[in-house]
C-alpha cells in the first residue's frame, strides 16, 4: 500500500505556502486519533541489539493476556520485526472509512508496522530525487510516523507501546507529535556499553520532559556481564521493573507484567 507522502518538490505553490498549517492539522489528527488511548509508552534503548522489540512484543502479549487492551506501533521503519514477534501473518492492510485497520494477533494485540506495507525482503524506499535522498529521508520518515499515528484506527487501548529504532531521533519526533511527551520504558542488557547508550537516551527523553517508568534488563544470565540496570536505576531514580532471562519461557511475560504492575 503506497504511503500518502510527498516530497517538497511535488507540492503545488498553494501547498508550499500552507505547509506549516498542514503539519499543525496533522498533529490535531494525531491527538484526535489517540484520544481513546489511555497511555502511549515509548520503548527505547538508544542502541540496537538489546532485544528491545522482543521485550516490546512480549510485554504487549502479556498485557493482552492479563485483560488489558494493548497495541504496538513498530516505529523502526527500516528493520521492522514486531509482526513476526507477534506471530502475525503477512497480510495486506485494510482500509476503512475511519482509517487503516491495525493487524490483530491471536492474543488480541493490535499492531501496525512498515512490515505490513513492504514486499517480503524489500528495503524501505521513498519516492523523490535520487541525488537528495540523504536530505529527504529523515523528513520522510518523520512524516511516516505522523501518518501511522494519525491514520491507523487504534480504537480504545489501555497501552500503546511504540517500539523505537536505535538512537533518539525517532523519540524526539514522537514527542513533538503527541499532545504530551510519552512515558518511557528503557531496555538494556547488563553490559557497560549498553548502560552508556541507554543513559544517553534517557537523558534526551528527560530533556523533553518525558516520564521514565523504569528499566527492563534483558538477556540476564547469558554471556553478557555487568550491572547496567541497577546503575541506570540508581542514576535516574527509577525502578528495575524486570529482569528477563536469556532464554525466557513463554509465560515469563505474565511475570514481567505483574512486576511492571503499577507503572504500566
Amino acid at each position: 500500500m503506497p504511503l500518502n507522502i510527498r516530497t517538497y518538490h511535488e507540492l503545488t505553490e498553494r501547498d508550499r505556502s500552507d505547509l506549516p498549517a498542514q503539519i499543525t492539522a496533522q498533529r490535531r489528527r494525531v491527538a484526535d486519533r489517540l484520544a481513546t488511548v489511555r497511555r502511549v509508552v515509548a520503548v527505547l534503548s538508544g542502541k540496537g541489539g538489546v532485544g528491545k522489540s522482543f521485550v516490546t512484543a512480549g510485554l504487549a502479549r502479556g498485557l493482552a493476556r492479563s485483560g488489558q487492551a494493548s497495541g504496538v506501533l513498530d516505529a523502526d521503519f527500516n528493520g521492522p520485526t514486531i509482526p513476526a514477534l507477534l506471530s502475525l501473518p503477512v497480510a495486506r492492510c485494510t482500509l476503512h472509512e475511519d482509517g487503516i485497520a491495525p493487524a490483530v494477533s491471536a492474543e488480541g494485540v493490535r499492531c501496525f508496522s512498515m512490515a505490513l506495507l513492504l514486499e517480503d525482503g524489500r528495503p524501505l524506499a521513498f519516492r523523490g530525487p535520487e541525488t537528495e535522498g540523504h536530505v529527504w529521508r529523515e523528513t520522510l520518515e518523520a512524516a511516516t510516523l505522523r501518518e501511522f499515528l494519525a491514520d491507523v484506527a487504534w480504537g480504545t487501548l489501555d497501552e500503546l507501546l511504540v517500539d523505537l529504532p536505535p538512537g533518539v531521533q525517532r523519540f524526539q519526533e514522537l514527542a513533538e507529535l503527541l499532545p504530551a511527551p510519552p512515558a518511557v520504558l528503557a531496555v538494556t542488557i547488563p553490559t557497560p556499553e549498553s548502560r552508556d547508550a541507554v543513559r544517553r537516551a534517557l537523558r534526551a527523553a528527560s530533556d523533553l520532559k518525558a516520564t521514565p517508568l523504569g528499566v527492563v534488563e534483558n538477556m540476564v544470565g547469558g554471556p553478557f556481564a555487568g550491572s547496567a540496570a541497577d546503575e541506570i536505576a540508581a542514576e535516574f531514580g527509577i525502578p528495575v521493573l524486570a529482569r528477563v532471562p536469556f532464554h525466557p519461557s513463554d509465560d515469563v511475560w505474565e511475570s514481567v507484567v505483574s512486576k511492571v504492575g503499577s507503572s504500566l
